[in-house]
């Protein structure tokens, strides 16, 4: 009995229907539970946007910090005029405890530019000028510190620490220098506090150059994500009316576009042949922050060529193993162009998902700042010498600030070590910040389920009209995306509900395989990856499963699991189908999409590069030139993406559409296939005509 249910789920095919002509209209609510879940989640994630709002406060990560958690360079502050951050002493930055709490032990103050002059307090004294300037770098009280030349580097001031060419560390042209206690020091005592206080001033650097990179170069990124757009809607349209020819001149267009980027990277790697330090390996290299740098070793330039040599290989052989399923994809492909041609407001719908995709990220990343930064501003106990009361909490406002302390240990000061809390808020910080990585997730995936659900419910009419367009509705698309929302809310918050959860854990085993890199246990190492080798292989088959059960509800009007189940035994029923033809299909769009990033990957590369001579004065300075071309090949992708999405929902849309009308029909005259000429031909199937009177 068990095996004769399984076999009427997988393999019988279903019963002819006369009334059913397309997506069901009279249909009710699916999934309620989940959509009232659904909704919600989403009002305590505006209840905790809206906390976080009220806490936060983004000035923490713009503004440097001093010694009392007042913000140097604020506008509307006294210290408005002051938007450099001195360490009093820097030599103090040489402990290990910096490390751990992002914190010198020494005063810290906003001053209005950093010094430029050698100086001590001892020196200072001796000369009334110098006396003077020497008062710019103190706090009230008037204590002394070492005042060296120092250099601004995101807004806080660094020792000027200069080699000689023996490799001697100098500051201010002297290897040596008088601490202030009659001690005579080197400069390299120097280098540790400065490496320990620019533990991210590195990072902050790069982000800064490449903030700059953007602000010179935004409008050039603009235009070359219109070109890709004007590129993507060029083909999008040659598709609708010579699709057969578009697709063959796209295969060739790739295959040589491919070729000529091995050719100009086999003369790169030839010019360089007599260049010094090139033959520098990767490795010996190690990481660089300017990329750029990596141009200039041959090695870079041969691993190039041997990536794209593979990837044309590959494509290769693919095309000849493939070359009768092309023919039967071309089919497909111009029954998809048809289809659009009926639906060409279906173009346009990825801006509309673009828009809110857009409105989820700036909502989550806006929310991630303010709670990062809603913490409150921590005060400590800090001490050269053994003190039991150090790294303690204190409060500067109060006078003696740690009375008990100060009188055990006289050299104790009370700093700001970092942004913390101790209340219910506080405490609970990094669970909200879980929950909105979890709900950005969840939001961003229930977006890209609904233009799922709407496009396939829009094509998914066009095929069963018996008559095209009068059995359409006059707006497929906006009576799609009604139904979907009316009906549909909860079973897309279902679906995406699933992938979320995938999603999430996938994030939790990357956070504890950066945490355990450290450890050796290859037992440890060996459970991690094929963990997350599993749950990748979960994510794609929960996607290809989501994807086929929105369109199974887009037409039906059942709830998610139903849906998903019919989906999947329908293809299942028609695996060889799938694997060859509708594989193929997303294997030729996935080449129009390879083929518009390199179009315009390359024009990118050789203006911003500067290597044509025509756009040498055109193209603008910048640090790194990989900026925007980075920019513009993943913004040519995405857009490149969004465009021929439509084409790969309408192809598999209408795929489904296909094996349900192989299974519904039989080709008889009462039973007729809802297929055009075009793919019965394809198929070797026909319809009967009618018998005569």
């Amino acid at each position: 009995l068990w095996e004769q249910a399984h076999y009427n789920a997988c393999c019988e095919p279903k019963k002819y229907d006369p009334t059913f002509k397309g997506p069901i209209y009279n249909r009710g609510c699916t999934d309620i539970v989940c959509c009232i879940l659904f909704i919600i989640c989403i009002l305590g994630y505006v209840a905790v946007g809206i906390l976080a709002w009220s806490q936060g406060d983004p000035r923490k990560v713009i503004y440097p910090t001093d010694s009392r958690g007042q913000f140097c360079g604020q506008a509307g502050t006294p210290l408005e005029t002051k938007p450099l951050l001195f360490y009093f002493n820097i030599m103090k930055c040489a402990s290990p405890m910096v490390l751990l709490e992002f914190q010198c032990p020494t005063t810290q103050m906003c001053v209005e530019k950093c010094p430029d002059k050698f100086m001590t307090l001892l020196k200072a004294y001796t000369n009334k000028e110098d006396f003077k300037y020497y008062k710019n770098f103190c706090k009230e009280g008037l204590e002394g510190a070492d005042c060296s030349c120092y250099v601004p580097i995101t807004r806080r001031c660094f020792p000027a620490l200069g080699q000689k060419k023996g490799g001697e560390i100098t500051v201010g042209n002297n290897s040596k220098f008088d601490d202030g206690e009659g001690n005579i020091r080197d400069a390299k005592d120097l280098v540790a506090g400065v490496k320990n206080a620019t533990v991210v001033i590195e990072a902050r650097q790069v982000a800064m150059k490449i903030f700059e990179d953007y602000t010179q170069s935004w409008y050039w990124i603009l235009i070359g994500l219109v070109i890709a757009m004007l590129i993507s809607l060029l083909f999008i349209v040659l598709l609708r009316f010579l699709a057969g020819i578009m697709v063959w001149v796209m295969i060739v267009m790739v295959i040589l576009v491919i070729g000529y980027g091995i050719f100009h990277c086999s003369m790169e790697y030839v010019s360089l042949k007599s260049e010094a330090g090139s033959n520098v390996t990767l490795k010996d290299l190690g990481f660089q922050t300017d990329f750029s740098v990596y141009l200039h070793i041959r090695q870079t330039w041969l691993a190039f060529i041997i990536i794209l040599a593979i990837v044309e290989v590959v494509i290769i052989l693919l095309l000849i193993f493939l070359r009768n399923r092309i023919l039967i994809a071309i089919a497909l492909i111009k029954e998809a162009s048809r289809a659009i041609g009926y639906v060409m407001s279906a173009l346009f719908y990825p801006l509309f998902t673009f828009a809110l995709l857009s409105i989820v990220i700036a909502y989550w990343a806006v929310t991630a700042v303010f709670l990062s930064t809603s913490n409150q501003p921590i005060y400590k106990v800090f001490n050269e010498t053994a003190c039991d009361h150090s790294r303690k909490i204190c409060e500067p406002a109060v006078s003696p600030a740690f009375p008990l302390a100060h009188a055990e240990c006289p050299d104790s000061k009370c700093l700001f070590a970092f942004y913390g809390g101790e209340t219910v808020y506080h405490k609970y910080l990094i669970g909200l910040q879980f929950y909105n990585v979890f709900l950005f997730f969840w939001c961003a995936n229930f977006v890209t389920a609904l233009g799922q659900m709407t496009l396939a419910g829009a094509f998914a009419s066009y095929y069963w009209a018996l008559v095209k367009p009068d059995d359409m509705p006059a707006f497929p698309i906006f009576s799609s995306l009604g139904r979907s929302l009316r009906y549909h809310t909860g079973s897309l918050a279902f679906g995406s509900l699933i992938l979320s959860i995938i999603q999430i854990i996938r994030v939790l085993l990357e956070y504890i395989d950066h945490k355990l890199q450290g450890t050796q246990n290859k037992c440890t190492k060996f459970l991690l990856c094929c963990l997350k080798c599993c749950f990748w292989c979960l994510e794609k088959f929960i996607k290809f499963i989501n994807r086929n059960a929105y369109i199974m509800v887009a037409i039906y009007g059942k709830n998610f699991c139903t849906s998903a189940k019919d989906a999947f035994f329908l293809l299942m029923r028609n695996m060889i189908r799938v694997a060859v033809l509708d594989k193929v299909t997303d294997f030729l769009l996935f080449l129009g999409k390879l083929l518009i990033v390199g179009l315009v990957g390359i024009f990118a590369f050789f203006f911003f590069s500067g290597r044509v001579k025509a756009f040498e004065n055109t193209a603008p300075n910048l640090h790194y030139y990989w900026v925007p071309i980075l920019t513009v090949v993943v913004g040519s992708y995405l857009i490149a993406h969004g465009f021929f999405s439509v084409y790969a929902m309408c192809v598999d849309t209408l795929f489904l559409c296909f094996l349900e009308d192989l299974e519904r029909n039989d080709g008889s005259a009462e039973r007729p296939y809802l297929m055009s000429d075009r793919l019965l031909k394809v198929l070797n199937k026909k319809n009967k005509p009618e018998p005569a009177e």
